[in-house]
């Protein structure tokens, strides 16, 4: 607002409850007067900088109060120390497959969550979700930490994912040069390089934020070198093309913030949130199914993300047979996400994906599941490992489950997938059933009608128990094809707008690099494979000779 007050011109912010578009210069108005003219213009420049450098400064505030609540929380329960025995009973409230579904005045979770939380003591208990945060390198972490620090924009959410941050394999053994740590990180910190383990990488971010639109033409002002020419169109265009295309990311690859090479990609806070809960696409509710490094935690989405690993929990639970391993489930899991991402099927990813993934992270997939396990009824570990103290900290152990086949409680399960996918689900089995559609409708209006009973659990009715009684094959079947119409059109998608946010030289390198990693795959599994030859020859020679 401009008011004239004793022959000035003073400028007065606009209140910050107002849309962004009216706290800037289109809401001064001009005047006819030269003189007037050139201090509206110069104070509106100057208005414009500073509100977004004010705007910067408080959500800076906000997220940095936020980080140090949630770490509070968090440090108390993430001590590699920590028994197995006192994990699980973080997270004993955290599964709403017990008996109870009230206890006092606390409502079932999962049943009826409230995704209107304000702050981290909104949440249904103190330790509420600890498990998804996995214990670190301290430095490493800070020097993660420190990359959302280093945009001006305000990030809401943020977490490091990827073969940048947990290794996908062995050690080497050897030690990259000066020349090799250069080439990927011009000012690579001690902590990177001891973390990738000789093999310096592009490290993942993912970015969640308030309003796409606003945080990109905040970040095009900071970083417009971070984008590829569809920037010059405006925030507009970067926003549409991020939300209405794909899964709702924008990524930007091959971009150097304080010395470390990363990816970054940018989501709408309640897209991903919605992703977590229903399974709306699996692409980012897939990636948060594996360990990650949580580096700015939000309520709203500590919450959707626990859903989201009990629902991938109870869809891997009815793939596997009545008995498994630990791995089986884990791989399971992992695997969830990539069954319908097309580049598994092309020349563009390591075939050995999902088994380097888990095969090198037993002990984090642990810390993620390991307190859901314990709190369903229908699943248990069978294995004298777990009497052994600290079991859950053993890298090298591959315990065995069992889980309950009984047909109710399996429907249960069935009941309990999230929204969208289990509409899905239940669509391939009224084709299967050939059940006509005015009985169809009928059942899920009821279903829909037990939904909104806060009080009254989603029990499996007899569709879904004949769901679960399906033949073990024909089940897994319907469960991968309704995983790859999820996924499989948004996955596609995101891919191909990949020219269009990323430019073409850096998609070209981008898929390079995976063509690299899918020859250097395929390379391992043929020495493997001749390794093992080799054993099983040599095991028949002794036996010959004895």
């Amino acid at each position: 607002m401009v008011l004239l007050l004793r022959g000035r011109l003073a400028l007065r912010p606009a209140p910050l409850g107002l849309p962004y578009a009216l706290r800037t210069s289109a809401a001064i108005p001009t005047y006819s007067s030269n003189r007037f003219s050139d201090i509206a213009r110069r104070r509106r420049r100057g208005y414009a900088t500073n509100r977004d450098a004010e705007d910067a400064r408080l959500n800076e505030k906000e997220a940095k109060e936020k980080d140090t609540a949630a770490e509070k929380a968090t440090d108390t329960a993430t001590s590699d120390t920590k028994s197995a025995k006192a994990l699980a009973e973080e997270a004993s409230s955290s599964s709403s497959d017990s008996e109870s579904t009230i206890v006092g005045d606390v409502k079932d979770w999962e049943t009826n969550p409230n995704f209107k939380i304000e702050s981290f003591a909104d949440l249904p208990h103190a330790n509420f979700g600890v498990n998804q945060h996995i214990p670190f390198d301290a430095e490493f972490k800070e020097v993660l930490k420190s990359i959302p620090w280093a945009f001006r924009a305000p990030i809401r959410y943020a977490f490091a994912y990827g073969s940048g941050v947990f290794p996908q394999s062995k050690s080497s053994g050897r030690t990259a040069t000066a020349e090799e740590i250069k080439a990927i990180h011009p000012k690579c910190p001690p902590a990177v390089q001891r973390a990738q383990d000789g093999t310096p990488k592009m490290i993942d971010f993912i970015f969640g934020v308030s309003h796409t639109q606003h945080w990109h033409s905040l970040n095009m002002k900071q970083h417009r070198d971070h984008y590829s020419a569809l920037a010059t169109f405006g925030s507009g265009a970067v926003s549409y093309v991020q939300d209405k295309m794909g899964a709702g990311v924008y990524f930007n690859p091959y971009v150097v913030v304080n010395g470390i090479l990363i990816k970054y990609g940018v989501v709408q806070l309640s897209t991903l949130e919605r992703d977590l809960a229903n399974w709306d696409t699996l692409y980012l509710a897939g990636r948060l199914q594996k360990p990650v490094k949580i580096l700015r935690d939000d309520p709203k989405i500590r919450l959707a993300n626990q859903i989201n690993l009990l629902s991938a929990l109870r869809t891997a639970l009815l793939l596997l047979p009545p008995k498994f391993t630990e791995e089986e489930l884990y791989a399971t899991i992992a695997g969830i996400s990539y069954l319908g991402d097309p580049r598994m099927s092309l020349p563009t990813e390591n075939p050995s994906k999902v088994k380097n993934i888990v095969g090198n992270n037993m002990t984090n997939f642990r810390r993620l599941y390991y307190p859901l396990i314990e709190t369903l009824p229908n699943v248990e570990f069978v294995d004298p490992g777990t009497g052994a103290q600290d079991w859950i900290w053993d890298s090298t152990s591959n315990l065995k489950l069992a889980q309950d086949m009984d047909p109710v409680k399996r429907g249960n399960m069935v009941r309990r997938l999230p929204k969208s996918f289990r509409s899905r689900l239940y669509f391939e089995y009224q084709k299967k059933f050939a059940i006509p559609q005015s009985q169809f409708d009928k059942m899920m209006d009821e279903s829909e009608n037990e939904d909104s009973v806060a009080f009254k659990r989603r029990q499996g009715g007899g569709f879904e128990q004949r769901i679960a009684q399906d033949d073990p094959v024909e089940l897994r079947n319907y469960i991968r094809t309704v995983i790859k119409k999820t996924i499989g059109w948004p996955a596609t998608t995101q891919s191909l707008k990949g020219p269009l946010t990323s430019g073409l030289s850096r998609t070209v390198r981008y898929m390079m690099e995976k063509m690299d990693k899918y020859r250097q795959g395929k390379k391992q599994e043929k020495v493997k494979a001749a390794a093992e030859k080799t054993a099983t020859a040599s095991g028949r020679d002794r036996e010959k000779n004895t």
